[in-house]
């Protein structure tokens, strides 16, 4: 029963509830955007928002290039005898280099798509998955350096 207080002030929960319109939902909270922060300093769990830093699609179209990057060079790197020292990506090496790249990609994406759902979050208590994210990008670049370098000493070789 509402209190009569509760209903002079137009209280809200009188409409429909809003979650029970799914595409409406996606449409206009798509445009609308109502969450675009964390309610809460304290708050150190999952928290989502409905809208991301647009730094956040940069880290992920570099680390995306990265990978790209990383999966072409590997190709190459391998082509001219060196040989994978990833044992996870070992299996798909060795089959079919389109294969490779692709569950590269996937995984790369997939990652990316979680940790920038997380980017708000904290790991281990302390450790901002923000930074997580620049670190991942940093590493990319290092790796494609060392990348550039093997392969330079390899076709020096050859």
């Amino acid at each position: 029963m509402k209190s009569n207080a509760a209903a002079a002030k137009g209280d809200r929960r009188l409409r429909s509830d809003r979650r029970q319109r799914v595409i409406y939902g996606l449409l206009v909270g798509s445009v609308h955007r109502r969450r675009r922060a964390v309610r809460r300093t304290r708050n150190r769990g999952f928290i989502a928002v409905d809208w991301h830093d647009a730094r956040w699609l940069a880290v992920a179209i570099l680390v995306m290039l990265c990978s790209l990057a990383d999966a072409l060079l590997t190709l190459n790197l391998i082509h001219h005898g060196a040989y994978e020292a990833n044992p996870v990506m070992l299996p798909l090496v060795a089959g079919s280099g389109t294969a490779f790249a692709i569950c590269k990609l996937a995984m790369t994406g997939g990652g990316m798509v979680l940790l920038i759902l997380l980017a708000h979050s904290h790991v281990f208590g302390w450790l901002r998955v923000a930074n997580v994210l620049y670190g991942i990008l940093t590493l990319y670049a290092a790796l494609i350096g060392y990348e550039l370098w093997l392969l330079g000493l390899l076709t020096q070789q050859t």
